[in-house]
């Protein structure tokens, strides 16, 4: 051998003997002394005291022929910051202090990933694992870091730090995590376990669930008794149950997981929920997509519960008040999206109350406002299920939804909740084919598009087919203003008389139509106040009528029996028109027109009706038609209120209702403009013209 490759060997052999030797000292060592230096260094980095208070140690593992570093530490415990415990009262280093705790981590590492900025973990031990998430108000938690205000580069900046995660196996015996949430009302404990078995995807999610296109063996993973599993990606591998109460009421829910195959870059975690509380209901299953960044999901969704509104505090998305609903649909989302997020809700059927809902919804999470656009139809559309959205109570069934509301006031004095309309942004369209409305009025064909822009509401149009003809309306709520203001334009045409009242062919036979006008404005947080402060004109015209005490016990009327039997007697008598021109101001109706032509007599009402107080000051007084025997010439008037009305031989204002009997419906027109409003059928006069004609001369 020559001297040269002597030299070589010797002095190959003396680095192999130092890195022998290295590697003897960097495993037998003890490196508990970094304890100090690493628990400094991560307690400032986070915000929060940490500390490993076990052994803290390295060793070397071969695996396929590959040398890879195993760390493991003991007894690894994370508190919550200064700031929480201090609004908590509690004392620091104590357990109530504490957000989490390990009792033992092992981890083995592909070192040569790291040139490739990839953290890739052989295999990750866990054993006794436990944490508590706690949440005082929107501001103050015990999950969020602190954060770092330091210039990192452009990555940073764009959250992206071009390192990604991956690993092979997992191993944990039991993680119990703790929910004690103040602003969500939640306070629940979740413990999540190995399953002894995996469970394939369509066992769950049901054979008709597409199958992965190219899936792939995951290779071995680690059971909870240690042994290797091969299985597909979807394969869930963990089980998951909580307990625990959610606003007051018991809170359970049990699903499964994926493993860690399922968490490889531009992977399909599997994931499955079935959640309850009280009359509330969570079923989800789909997968999350590219899991370690949080891509997207794809997610079958089924959910019930008491009010559609309660789900702003889940979701941020703003919602009406409604009765207990359910519905299930498939939920999308691209978390990657240039706009900041995108949700889509597709192809979803439910129920609110007693009606149906179908459609798709699109949630984009853009600025300056997200943004929620979709189409929602219904079959079987109930007018009661409507009734929170003013704070009406329910008429079908008794209920209140607004227990505030004074035993002696008829219009809904519950408040619109406009804090939230600038939160968010809608384009919304519905459509309903039938209406239900009890047997008082004929409703179909509900139309409307509502539009959301920074706080202001625009329903164009909001129309119904209303007794053989249509009712298109005009809405517009400004929620920046305080309080609310709005405006309603209102446009009755062709509305039969024979399909309003009720249903007996003796009485509505040959009955004409209403039509008519309507505009108001006014400023207030609720309907009564609206109502209370509304300024505007209400206009209508009734051609055809007829009236009788027994139509009025039919419609169960009882003011309007009063005054029609004080008129009229137990006699039928036709009304060839009715024509009324009402006035509101600063929330006072005051006719300027309103006459009611008879066989008998022409009758005038006149008066006023307070809608802030809902006080009725209403004077009904008949003029005989000429030679025509009629035998009341002392006026009637109509008084009390719109809950307590109290008729009598000139004595009290009509109600609401009473008032729209007599009139068979009370809506107004200037007697210059009431000539718009007469429809005329082929073949035959308007009964309306001369009235109007006789008006106008007077």
């Amino acid at each position: 051998m020559s001297r040269a490759l002597r030299i070589i060997s010797r002095t190959l052999a003396g680095l192999v003997a130092l890195l022998v030797l290295l590697a003897l000292v960097v495993t037998l060592m003890s490196w508990n002394w970094l304890r100090p230096t690493i628990n400094d260094r991560v307690s400032d980095a986070l915000g929060r005291p940490f500390a490993i208070q076990g052994d803290l140690g390295l060793s070397w593992q071969w695996e396929s022929w590959r040398l890879m570093p195993r760390i493991s530490a003991e007894d690894i415990v994370l508190e919550d910051p200064d700031a929480l415990n201090q609004a908590r009262d509690v004392d620091a280093g104590t357990d109530d202090a504490r957000t989490a705790r390990i009792g033992a981590i092992a981890v083995s590492l592909h070192p040569l990933a790291l040139l490739q900025k990839r953290i890739s973990l052989h295999d990750l031990v866990l054993r006794d694992t436990s944490a508590t998430l706690r949440r005082l108000d929107e501001t103050r938690n015990n999950w969020q870091i602190a954060d770092d205000d330091s210039d990192d580069g452009e990555a940073d900046q764009d959250g992206d730090s071009g390192w990604t995660f991956a690993i092979d196996q997992l191993d944990i015996d039991r993680v119990q995590v703790a929910l004690n949430d103040q602003v969500l009302d939640v306070d629940a404990t979740a413990t999540l376990a190995t399953l002894g078995e995996p469970v394939r995807w369509e066992e769950v999610a049901g054979s008709d669930q597409p199958a992965d296109s190219g899936e792939k063996d995951s290779g071995e993973e680690v059971t909870a008794s240690g042994q290797g599993a091969p299985g597909s990606e979807r394969d869930f591998r963990f089980a998951w149950q909580v307990e625990g109460t959610y606003r007051g009421s018991a809170l359970n829910g049990e699903g499964r997981l994926g493993g860690p195959a399922a968490l490889r870059e531009g992977g399909r975690f599997p994931l499955e929920v079935h959640l309850s509380s009280g009359n509330s209901r969570l079923d989800v299953i789909g997968t999350l997509n590219d899991p370690m960044a949080l891509a997207g999901m794809e997610l079958d969704v089924g959910i019930a519960g008491d009010n559609l509104g309660d789900l702003y505090a889940l979701t941020g998305v703003v919602l009406p008040q409604t009765p207990p609903y359910a519905t299930r649909g498939h939920l999308s989302a691209d978390l990657n999206s240039p706009d900041g997020g995108t949700f889509e809700y597709r192809d979803f059927d439910g129920t609110i109350g007693d009606s149906d809902i179908h459609g798709s919804l699109r949630y984009v999470n853009a600025d300056p406002r997200p943004t929620l656009t979709g189409e929602l139809t219904s079959k079987q559309l109930r007018f009661a299920d409507l009734a929170p959205l003013v704070g009406a109570d329910n008429e079908d069934t008794g209920d209140s939804v607004n227990p505030d509301q004074p035993a002696n006031k008829v219009l809904p004095v519950s408040e619109f909740n406009t804090e939230r309309w600038d939160t968010m942004d809608a384009d919304v369209r519905f459509r309903a084919q039938n209406i239900v409305h009890g047997e008082s009025l004929p409703l179909n064909n509900l139309n409307t598009h509502l539009v959301m822009d920074n706080g202001e509401i625009l329903m164009d149009p909001l129309s119904f087919g209303v007794a053989g003809g249509q009712l298109n309306t005009t809405l517009r709520l400004s929620g920046q203003e305080t309080p609310l203001r709005a405006r309603i334009d209102m446009h009755a045409r062709g509305l039969h008389l024979s399909e309003i009242l009720p249903d007996n062919s003796d009485l509505t036979q040959g009955l004409g139509e209403i039509n008519g006008d309507a505009t108001l404005m006014g400023a207030g947080n609720s309907v009564a106040a609206l109502l209370g402060s509304s300024d505007g004109e209400l206009q209508l015209l009734i051609e055809q009528g007829r009236i009788s005490r027994n139509l009025m016990e039919l419609a169960g009327l009882n003011v309007g029996n009063y005054l029609i039997g004080e008129l009229f007697g137990d006699e039928e008598v036709a009304i060839h028109c009715a024509a009324a021109d009402l006035q509101i101001d600063d929330g006072l109706v005051q006719p300027r027109i309103f006459t009611i032509d008879t066989d008998n007599a022409i009758i005038n009402v006149e008066g006023a009706v307070n809608l802030a107080s809902e006080q009725m000051d209403l004077t009904i007084k008949p003029e005989s038609k000429g030679f025509r025997i009629f035998t009341l010439r002392t006026p009637l008037s109509v008084g009390g209120t719109f809950k307590d009305p109290s008729p009598g031989v000139e004595a009290a204002p009509l109600i609401a209702r009473g008032a729209a009997a007599v009139a068979l419906g009370t809506l107004a027109a200037p007697a210059a403009a009431l000539g718009a409003l007469i429809s005329t059928s082929a073949g035959e006069e308007s009964q309306c013209g001369a009235l109007i004609q006789r008006m106008k001369s007077n």
